[in-house]
């Protein structure tokens, strides 16, 4: 009897831990943002410094780690939805609101928000912007769902003082009504070289590698259809590189909603063990992909072979600092959460 219990005990402990059961690889703070505007925009800057933006006109920015966020809106801006905020530093930060025609912009501050200039101002009636990316302080890229079956690319080389399109026929045709999900500001990737991905909602990657001389477009495994497709898309170096989505009418559902690729967006391949909902953003964070969405989050330490629960309230987008202290996400309600790795 004795051996049988010590090899029962024995079983028991070689046990692997349920996923639920383990420490999860973030912590999540919820803190108070003092609007109930849904905030699908949020940029980390540093480990005082973050700001976040999203509808009616909101755009709120913290310098003390998070404990105030202080209002910083753009003038006759107030019906906009800013999808989408980029900031380098406290001062300067762009802002991207979506919708038909004249309601998709871009605007700047260089002064922390006490004033902004409209940067991009869109007058063409059948451009919808989606979301945009800064490579560094002067170079960005702004996409739009496609127009009479071509993508829409926007880039600047001088901080956004002059957007110029990609003309059309550089790029590769767009699907019937091919576009993007302006669900986090992060279906647009660039890395610190030349290169530039966009994930759209059929579920292919759009990619340069020439700073936008030269397109190609590929197919991932992630799952497409109506309300479905890619959400994000993020690399941690010029090989390794993530797309997440689902389905945001089904946000429970974790059927193909994530591929990874280790040569450049070339080929996508699924792993083997996916996330566990539908997720609207993913983030590199030191050695581990961290994927967010309404209903919880998940993490990969793998490079994103296989992912596990990682708590939360559920968000829509989420930004690492520079300097990977910690990240911010941003969601429905005025939802904000400081995000921090365990020691």
């Amino acid at each position: 009897m004795r051996i049988r219990v010590c090899a029962v005990i024995a079983a028991l402990v070689a046990m692997p831990t349920p996923p639920q059961a383990r420490q999860s690889p973030v912590q999540w703070t919820p803190v108070e943002s003092g609007v109930t505007a849904r905030l699908r925009g949020v940029s980390t800057v540093s480990a005082d410094v973050a700001w976040a933006s999203g509808a009616a006109g909101t755009v709120l920015r913290t310098v003390d780690g998070g404990r105030t966020w202080t209002p910083r809106p753009v003038d006759g801006a107030a019906a906009l939805d800013f999808r989408d905020v980029d900031a380098p530093s406290a001062e300067v930060a762009y802002v991207l609101s979506i919708g038909p025609g004249e309601a998709s912009r871009i605007y700047k501050t260089a002064d922390g928000g006490r004033t902004w200039t409209l940067q991009l101002a869109n007058t063409d009636p059948k451009v919808f912007l989606d979301a945009m990316a800064f490579r560094d302080e002067a170079h960005g890229v702004a996409f739009a769902d496609s127009v009479d079956g071509r993508f829409v690319v926007f880039t600047t080389a001088n901080g956004g003082a002059e957007w110029t399109r990609i003309p059309p026929d550089r790029l590769p045709p767009a699907l019937p009504g091919e576009g993007a999900f302006a669900a986090s500001g992060s279906n647009v990737a660039l890395d610190r070289r030349r290169a530039i991905w966009i994930g759209t909602t059929a579920g292919r990657v759009l990619a340069s590698h020439d700073e936008g001389r030269t397109w190609r477009v590929v197919r991932t495994p992630v799952a497409t259809g109506d309300a479905t497709g890619i959400f994000s898309i993020a690399f941690r170096d010029p090989r390794h590189g993530v797309v997440v989505g689902g389905t945001y009418t089904d946000e429970r559902a974790a059927t193909d909603n994530v591929a990874v690729t280790a040569d450049g967006g070339a080929s996508w391949t699924r792993p083997a063990r996916g996330l566990t909902g539908f997720r609207s953003a993913v983030t590199w964070w030191r050695d581990g992909w961290l994927a967010v969405g309404p209903t919880g989050a998940d993490w990969s330490a793998d490079d994103g072979r296989t992912w596990t629960p990682a708590g939360g309230d559920g968000y829509d987008a989420v930004s690492v600092a520079p300097d990977g202290a910690l990240a911010w996400a941003s969601g429905a309600g005025g939802r904000l959460g400081k995000v921090t790795r365990p020691r």
